[in-house]
């Protein structure tokens, strides 16, 4: 092991008494937590240095006999985590534990947890000479009343020599009222190291750091692995090599750190989450020569978490590892929450191969991972399993193993580990094991750890650790532009394990984002372009999406047919006369929309090139259109035109016409005939015209010709009586004179034609 750091004394500051508890803290002030950049990663997600929070660690002792202990409910310092430790690291509790706390949020008991009896989150044997024997700590969330019961399954051999209890909390700052419903309350007094009633005369359990961390519950064991693991599609159970291989023997000189091929993820320093440096062992840790493996663990609660909360939970772990367990310092090397924020575990630079106290007999040449949570196969307190989570330990993976050229995601288990003392009794000490770059903790020792459906994602982070970044998918706001876009994005790759994104335009980078960015604003020049993104990922590799279309377009509509204005069938009225409005529109890229602004306001698709209105008789009215590109370029054009009504008694006759009288027809009269070939004729000066009659089911037909010739016979009949309709109509392309002339069939049966005259656009 080489020379081992000299650890501290810790100065024991005040004592907590309750009937058979001891609370040794340090004073401490909790600050609030800033994020700032790092030097690797994005800016956001670690916190600014903070000043050390000190932790206190409450020791009680349980009662009973033949093996079964019970503390009743009792009040207590606040505290959000609890284990049981004894005196000896070598001896087993052969019991099950149970505890339930007084939730400070609901002011309520909760329901009965299980502590695991055996912590599996180990250093390997003789590492931490000053070890304490301990169970799992367990996050409960912050409590101030506690009730316990431990019953041993072998009697009272069961049961280790100096069990006790210990809650893990922030140092009391000041004493606080508690309920007398609940057990004695605590009091304080000063105490000497000489006074601490704990059984353990190595015992420490003085200003402790919050730490938080859960250990599996029974309902996380699903079941626990036998010695020898059965290997599944995501197992990773290692596989011993043919010979015996000497263990490398770590050292306490600090190394030169490698440098990685990946990218640093942003990580939360020590100083950060408030470590208490004077709790841990002095000076630096073992080291070993490199890394080969990572294993992914979990803590263990029964209680859910808020992310705001995870830089206490940290806390509150390292503390149990170091007061309540005896170790050097916090087990893990990493610790990462629900949310994907990344903490720095074990002093000595994250950057170098520190030795943890995680997987008992491969702790060398590995690096332990603990994911803040709850992963069994059931619902009862399973912490939900974020992209962000899973991106996260992807990218401190990747970032460790990086250093020394392993590749995170091999088809075949490619890491070799050498078995040392401490571990499961299913590995043999001196002999070399494969695993996966990326394992679980079950996977090096016979343990349910990190919980079944966390286990089930590591073939997901070893695929989120190795890249490359899923291609985005992309789209492009507006695709038809004057010059000025937005590119949007999106990737199923968590934003840890992504270096960042280029934006392409035609093949050529017009901008390079960070890894959180997924939108960018761009300027293309006149014509079509292809806009793509590319992805890299931490480890260089790059993806690249499918093109997207953008056009860059300044050139306004045209008008290849101009607009104009005629008449249209339909009814007329004294102030009213049917008109229609005609016209085509065109654009070098893509026509939009067509809309009338005046005399009345309607929009229209780009392929409509008629709407009928309505024109006020003898009245010059002005017609507008607005014609408008996708890239919002538009076109207006406006004309000017009047529509007259000349009635029937301005047409030069012919035959036998009869006059009748109505209110229905234009003017209160009209002409009527049914005599063949009567005739009326209308001369006018203008562009386009209409003939106006009634219709009913005994109307006839009539001849109607144009300038002195015939152009159409047209019928009056109707099933329906109908006044004041313009039934045929004639347009022609600039105004000139010209002259209308109806002239009666005398239809067999329904001779008669009746008129109200014509309308006609000047």
């Amino acid at each position: 092991m080489g020379t081992r750091a000299v650890r501290r004394p810790v100065a024991r500051k005040r004592v907590w008494i309750a009937v058979g508890a001891v609370v040794v803290g340090g004073a401490g002030i909790m600050t609030a937590t800033a994020f700032a950049p790092d030097d690797g990663g994005s800016s956001a997600g670690k916190p600014a240095a903070q000043k050390p929070v000190s932790s206190a660690v409450q020791a009680l002792q349980l009662s009973g006999r033949d093996g079964k202990l019970t503390l009743p409910q009792r009040s207590t310092e606040q505290f959000g985590l609890v284990g049981v430790t004894w005196t000896s690291p070598k001896a087993k509790l052969d019991a099950d534990i149970e505890v339930r706390t007084h939730r400070v949020s609901t002011g309520a008991w909760s329901d009965w947890h299980s502590v695991e009896a055996a912590d599996d989150d180990i250093p390997d044997a003789g590492a931490e000479p000053n070890a304490r024997g301990g169970s799992a700590p367990l996050y409960v969330g912050v409590s101030d009343g506690v009730q316990a019961r431990v019953t041993s399954k072998s009697g009272a051999t069961g049961i280790p020599a100096g069990l006790r209890l210990d809650l893990v909390g922030d140092a009391p700052q000041k004493k606080t009222s508690v309920n007398v419903a609940m057990a004695p309350a605590a009091y304080a007094v000063d105490a000497d190291p000489t006074d601490s009633p704990t059984p353990d005369p190595t015992d420490t359990s003085a200003s402790p750091t919050p730490s938080d961390s859960p250990s599996p519950s029974p309902s996380d064991v699903s079941p626990p692995p036998s010695v020898s693991p059965t290997p599944s599609a995501t197992s990773a159970s290692p596989t011993p090599s043919k010979s015996a291989s000497t263990s490398p023997s770590p050292t306490s000189t600090r190394p030169t750190a490698p440098k990685s091929t990946v990218v640093k993820p942003t990580i939360v320093t020590r100083a950060g989450w408030g470590a208490d440096e004077k709790i841990r062992e002095a000076g630096d840790p073992a080291y070993s020569d490199k890394i080969n493996a990572v294993f992914v663990h979990h803590t263990d609660t029964a209680a859910t978490y808020d992310c705001k909360d995870s830089a206490s939970i940290v806390r509150w772990v390292y503390t149990y590892h170091v007061k309540s367990n005896g170790w050097r310092d916090v087990g893990y090397n990493f610790l990462v929450d629900k949310c994907g924020t990344i903490f720095e575990g074990r002093y000595g630079g994250m950057d170098l191969p520190i030795i943890g106290a995680h997987t008992g007999g491969f702790n060398t040449r590995s690096t332990g991972i603990a994911v803040l949570g709850s992963f069994p196969d059931d619902k009862g307190n399973a912490t939900s399993i974020s992209t962000s989570m899973l991106g996260s330990v992807a990218a401190v993976a990747a970032w460790k193993l990086g250093m020394y050229g392993v590749n995170p995601n091999p088809s075949t288990k490619t890491a070799t580990l050498v078995a040392g003392s401490g571990g499961s009794s299913n590995f043999t000490v001196g002999k070399t094991y494969t695993f996966f770059p990326i394992s679980g903790h079950r996977d090096g020792y016979a343990t349910a750890c990190p919980g079944i459906n966390l286990y089930n994602k590591l073939p997901t982070i070893r695929a989120y650790a190795a890249g490359p970044v899923a291609a985005p998918t992309l789209t492009v706001s507006p695709t038809y532009t004057k010059g000025a876009s937005t590119v949007t994005w999106t990737t199923a790759t968590p934003t840890a394990v992504i270096k960042g994104f280029e934006v392409l335009v035609d093949g050529k980078t017009v901008a390079s984002v960070s890894r959180s960015t997924r939108s960018a604003p761009i300027t293309v020049a006149a014509g079509k372009h292809a806009v793509q993104i590319r992805a890299t990922h931490i480890n260089g590799k790059t993806s690249i999406s499918a093109a997207a279309s953008v056009t860059g377009d300044t050139t306004k509509p045209t008008y290849t047919t101009p607009l104009d204005v005629r008449l249209r069938g339909g009814t007329l009225t004294s102030t009213s006369i049917p008109v229609a409005m005609t016209w085509k529109a065109a654009d070098n890229a893509s026509l939009k929309s067509v809309a009338a602004t005046a005399p009345h306001a309607a929009t229209f698709g780009p392929t409509v090139t008629s709407w009928g209105t309505t024109a006020k008789p003898a009245t010059a009215v002005t017609y507008t259109l607005k014609a408008t590109d996708s890239a919002g370029n538009y076109l207006t054009t406006s004309v000017s035109r009047t529509a007259v009504i000349t009635q029937e008694t301005s047409a030069t006759r012919s035959g036998t016409w009869a006059a009748k009288k109505s209110t229905s027809y234009l003017g209160g009269a009209s002409y009527s005939s049914g005599t063949k070939n009567a005739a009326l004729t209308w001369t006018f000066t203008g562009r386009s015209v209409a003939w106006v009659v009634s219709r009913a089911s005994t109307s006839g037909q009539a001849y109607v010709y144009v300038d002195g010739v015939k152009v159409s016979t047209v019928d009056l009949k109707s099933s329906t009586t109908l006044y004041r309709q313009a039934i045929w109509t004639k347009t022609w392309s600039t105004a000139a004179k010209h002259t209308v002339k109806i002239v009666v069939v005398g239809t067999s049966g329904r001779p008669t034609v009746t008129t109200d005259g014509i309308a006609y656009v000047k």
